[in-house]
């Protein structure tokens, strides 16, 4: 048969271009790919992925919007894994390589077009054309496989430091340091690529220790370069650390450099672990640790809404929040319900609208229908094992993922990231999307989330109290670090906390030393508390379990005792209570601070300029002018320090710099939150410090807040009404040093409600693809040391 649509597309048609996103993997509106048995019909005008199945058929649907009649349809079958001979070695795992297409894979092309039949009329061509747009389509991106071995490789670059170091040698050539300069440490040495001198790194991952030497010598010397001894190779790579860009880079003249101090990376033998390794192992080990308190392997289970997501690279923080999100009944009736309408609506490529994407997801974790055991053994080595594994393969999110992080600067990357953080910017997204469609907040899911939380001021000196209502997704909770022990690797052992009395801590009076009131005009001691003034549907408990080591945000593994209900009736707000005068937070005071005329004199009589005396009283309590001096001396070199005053009642004199804030909105915490602890301390370390020590304030820049009697409380989301009792849902356990480095898992109770048959107290720990049943109450250890906690209203 003759495809007239064909002699009239051919001469227009080209080859993707390497800009140009190729779908041939799978189809973007499901999880239906080139491996299934209809394959996958890769548009030949728009390079979209779309399926053949019978039920869904996206590729005719494809048609249907865009009249692209002509695609090729690709399908690819495994080839029989290659054996390794008996007399080779094993490959070690830090040397995996991704293998080629070709040696995994045999692939089958078809060309049809929807515009002669709406089944995809075969055609059968021999035109030029065709061909070469074809063998574009089949050239186009890496494999799955080759992109999910990358990406465990972080992007390491060189950085000004390591272009134009200039090098003073105090050490003898060939006489280099073999132990740290200020401890007896002998491993984790850090060379300074300056001077030559070797101190101890911090504490690393896998029990690695390290006292921080390194980065003291760095703040003394202002020597910002430091070569990891022990992994240096004779290939002269090595872990280069530049303290001044606080991150790893490479030096691409390291063997220079080095011989400067007598060594000779041929010489070199690599003793130690780079620091990605040392992730990538404690990654891995954890990965495969299947098995339950009991040490008994966890067995696998299959079925609807118990399908894995494959790791796509340090992908487990989104995984364990979208699993857990898809096994809430208000996500599922939203996104499994309405797709066909909007998918034939819908004016955005797939790849691009966040609704599709959503709905696509759901469909892959819901359906049941990718939920089945692994039919080949996973294509990771040269030498493959004898069996596949007795776990899924999973669904691949990666369309999700690249669009959810779209334009985020750490969420686009393949870097481990902060899952609470995630599900934050994940309900951002969400709630954007809502609006371009025109939805209201109250049809969405992510109202499931919202609750107001009454905030109450009360200043000191006048006695007159402050409210304000925060509208918020979720409560992060002090954890109290008490130490108990040292076992004998090293590990710090905490007493255990019981999260009821987190929560309270979360309520809890917290004083405030230096208030500037409005009313007062001064800066004078408050009391701030923080209750409930609404109820949401689904409580969302961030443990904050963080210490400073090296000034370096450390988690802790503290045990907390986690019940299966709680009641939440004790910690809500009461309001404004009669009598009460009401304090302006926002307002202006009437007049300026009052300086201690005496003090001020002093001060001025000694040369210091008038508005630094000023400030130095402000931060001193106003009275002592010794105490005022010292506090100018230290702070001589504050960038800020002649800047005027703000009005009374406003923000703190002393405005803090960009590379103040980048440094730490580097380490994690918001802009808004750096910049009022350095107002608050002027000074970067004890910034540090101060966020650490108020970890509920959310910064200068706080999300809108209103007063309650100004708003309603439909307004805030959650509900007024008791008794506010919950159950746990499921918890997101993390296993690592940092919560921006390790591994995540999702361990959820009853996944399977209003699927199908499940036990009243049935737990399913989701484990990137491999889902299996969780030990007896989700699993003691895993309960016990979560990062996050999901508690249901009942």
């Amino acid at each position: 048969m003759s495809c007239t649509h064909l002699d009239e597309l051919a001469p227009t048609l080209r080859p993707p271009s390497a800009s140009q996103q190729v779908h041939r993997e799978e189809c973007t509106l499901c999880f239906d790919g080139q491996d299934d048995p209809e394959g996958v019909f890769v548009c030949l005008q728009c390079f979209n992925g779309g399926c053949l199945a019978e039920g869904r058929r996206h590729a005719y649907l494809h048609y249907e919007k865009k009249q692209h009649p002509l695609g090729v349809v690709v399908k690819r079958t495994r080839k029989e894994p290659k054996k390794r001979d008996a007399s080779e070695p094993p490959a070690k795992r830090l040397a995996i390589s991704a293998p080629a297409e070709e040696e995994l894979y045999d692939y089958t092309t078809s060309i049809r077009c929807y515009g002669c039949s709406p089944v995809g009329e075969i055609i059968h061509t021999e035109r030029p054309e065709i061909a070469t747009v074809v063998n574009g389509i089949m050239h186009a991106l890496s494999s799955a496989q080759r992109s999910e071995v990358k990406a465990w490789e972080e992007e390491i670059l060189a950085c000004e430091h390591t272009l134009t170091l200039l090098q003073e040698p105090l050490i003898i050539p060939g006489e280099v340091p073999t132990q740290c300069l200020s401890c007896n440490l002998t491993s984790n040495l850090w060379l300074c690529l300056t001077c030559g001198f070797a101190n101890c790194g911090r504490q690393q991952f896998g029990g690695v220790g390290g006292n921080g030497h390194a980065l003291e010598h760095f703040k003394d010397t202002g020597h910002c370069l430091g070569v990891k001894m022990g992994t240096i190779t004779p290939e002269g790579s090595a872990d280069i650390y530049c303290y001044l860009c606080d991150d790893a880079k490479i030096d691409p003249d390291l063997a220079v450099h080095l011989s400067t101090f007598g060594i000779e990376v041929q010489g070199q033998t690599k003793t130690e672990k780079s620091m990605t390794e040392l992730q990538l192992e404690h990654n891995v080990k954890f990965d495969f640790s299947m098995t339950g308190d009991d040490g008994k392997e966890l067995q696998p289970v299959f079925g609807k809404g118990l399908t894995g997501l494959k790791n796509l690279g340090n992908s487990c923080y989104m995984a364990s929040v979208m699993q857990t999100l898809f096994a809430l009944p208000a996500f599922r009736s939203r996104y499994t319900g309405d797709a066909v309408d909007h998918t034939q609506m819908c004016d955005l490529p797939p790849v691009d609208c966040v609704e599709c994407q959503m709905l696509k997801l759901a469909d892959g974790l819901v359906s049941g229908r990718y939920s089945k055991p692994a039919t080949y053994v996973p294509p990771s080595t040269d030498y493959e094992s004898a069996e596949p594994s007795r776990f899924q393969d999973g669904i691949r999110p990666a369309q999700f993922k690249a669009l959810i992080g779209k334009g985020h600067e750490e969420f686009a990357t393949m870097r481990q990231q902060d899952s609470e953080e995630f599900l934050q910017h994940l309900l951002t997204r969400l709630r954007q999307e809502a609006k371009r469609l025109g939805r209201t907040e109250d049809d969405e899911a992510t109202n499931i989330f919202r609750f107001g939380m009454e905030q109450r001021l009360q200043c000191s000196g006048c006695k007159r109290v402050g409210y304000k209502v925060d509208c918020v997704d979720l409560a992060s909770l002090p954890v109290e670090a008490v130490e108990t022990s040292t076992t004998e690797d090293g590990k710090k052992m905490f007493k255990p906390v019981a999260l009821e009395d987190s929560l309270q801590g979360l309520c809890a009076t917290e004083q405030l030393a230096d208030y500037a009131c409005s009313h007062c005009g001064i800066k004078v001691a408050a009391e701030k508390t923080t209750k409930f003034v609404t109820y949401p549907d689904l409580l969302v408990l961030h443990m904050k379990k963080f210490q400073l080591v090296n000034w370096v945000p450390t988690k802790l593994d503290i045990p907390v005792m986690v019940p299966d209900t709680l009641s939440l009736d004790a910690l809500r707000g009461a309001g404004r209570q009669d009598g009460e005068e009401e304090l302006d937070s926002d307002a202006p005071a009437a007049a300026g601070p009052q300086f201690n005329e005496v003090a001020l004199a002093q001060l001025e009589e000694m040369g210091f300029p008038t508005i630094r005396c000023q400030k130095a009283l402000l931060a001193t309590g106003n009275s002592d002018p010794q105490a005022a001096m010292t506090w100018l001396f230290e702070h001589m070199d504050d960038p800020a320090i002649d800047a005027p005053l703000p009005p009374a009642g406003g923000v703190a004199a002393n405005e803090p710099s960009d590379d103040q804030l980048v440094q730490l909105v580097d380490m994690g915490f918001t802009r808004a939150q750096a910049r009022k602890a350095l107002r608050e301390t002027n000074n970067p370390e004890r910034a540090v410090e101060w966020l650490f020590e108020h970890p509920d304030d959310v910064g200068d820049d706080a999300p809108a807040t209103v007063a309650p009697a100004a708003i309603g409380l439909t307004d805030i989301g959650g509900s007024a009404t008791l008794p506010a009792t919950y159950r746990l849902k499921a918890f997101i356990s993390h296993k690592g040093p940092s919560v921006h480095s390790g591994h995540y898992v999702a361990t959820i109770r009853q996944p399977q409600r209003g699927l199908g048959e499940e036990a009243e107290d049935e737990w399913v720990l989701f484990n990137d693809e491999k889902v299996a049943k969780a030990p007896k109450d989700g699993g003691e250890e895993m309960r016990g040391f979560a990062y996050l906690y999901v508690y249901e209203r009942v």
